[in-house]
């Protein structure tokens, strides 16, 4: 794969200014990191919803729609930490069923519209549930304060147990763009091997560089700041490992379409999917590596 200098040029501008958006959002507070998340589970939600449409060749009512999302963003609330309070009301205990219930309400009125039901396409739609709205529920639990996770000696804490809200999130992002950048870097200057044929310009020589220099630099991220090199290293090679497999599915259902990109919200990586399909994979994968060994 050659390397394309204005390609690089364009994609690390728009990066720069993802990953400004991207930290505010993360590292302001837990507000902005539902906020955040909730802009990008809505984003992923219509995205997923055209490919489907496009692939089955169908059009969704758009009360089906509205309702899956809504549903799904139900499934994100339910798992907000005791943070997400305002006085006695919160998200969880308060908003989830509702919102749910009107998600729900609003999938029936679209079933019982004139409009024939795909039943195929509708139970690919329907996935969206876990395959996005689960996947970033797991994000919101990974960042809950309550989760009480010790980076250092993985224990319940107190101060180190706030710490780890931000640091887990963090490492399977960053862990993520290191991968995605230097695989392409890597890629671009000595990759031969084609990874996949869903994805023809990915090699195994950039598929491998990008795991190895992800571990690399989030062990050295953790040996700066005192935390656990062990726990920020497997995390790492587990989002670039399952991230990749997140960005072949993404690409194998834009084959599928008949598109390039899932959106165009960002010039030279395409849309809300595009960005986040590896992430989408990773954080289900990490959060289960915490709780079964870690937690």
């Amino acid at each position: 794969m050659a390397f394309n200098r204005q390609t690089f040029k364009t994609r690390t501008l728009t990066a720069v200014v993802f990953a400004a958006v991207m930290l505010v959002g993360l590292l302001w507070n837990h507000w902005s990191f539902l906020i955040l998340f909730s802009i990008i589970h809505f984003g992923c939600w219509w995205e997923y919803l055209k490919l489907v449409e496009k692939i089955q060749q169908t059009i969704f009512h758009p009360y089906i729609k509205m309702g899956l999302m809504v549903m799904g963003y139900g499934l994100v609330l339910w798992f907000c930490s005791q943070a997400y309070h305002i006085e006695n009301y919160g998200l969880k205990e308060n908003g989830s069923l509702p919102v749910s219930a009107a998600g729900f309400a609003l999938l029936l009125a679209g079933i019982f519209q004139k409009n024939t039901i795909h039943i195929k396409a509708f139970g690919i739609g329907a996935a969206g549930l876990i395959y996005i709205s689960l996947s970033w529920a797991f994000m919101l639990d990974l960042s809950a304060t309550s989760m009480g996770l010790n980076v250092n000696s993985y224990s319940v804490a107190g101060e180190q147990g706030t710490a780890a809200q931000w640091s887990i999130p963090l490492v399977i992002i960053g862990s993520i763009w290191i991968n995605d950048t230097m695989a392409y870097i890597v890629g671009s200057l000595i990759g031969k091997t084609p990874l996949s044929k869903v994805s023809p310009k990915k090699t195994w020589e950039g598929t491998i560089g990008g795991v190895i220099l992800s571990v690399l630099t989030a062990g050295l991220v953790a040996w700066g700041v005192n935390f656990d090199i062990a726990l920020f290293s497997v995390i790492a090679a587990l989002s670039a490992i399952s991230g990749t497999f997140g960005d072949l599915f993404e690409s194998k259902l834009k084959r599928m379409a008949g598109v390039k990109d899932s959106g165009s919200l960002m010039p030279g990586h395409g849309g809300f999917l595009d960005r986040f399909d590896s992430l989408l994979i990773a954080t289900p994968i990490v959060w289960l590596y915490i709780r079964l060994f870690i937690k």
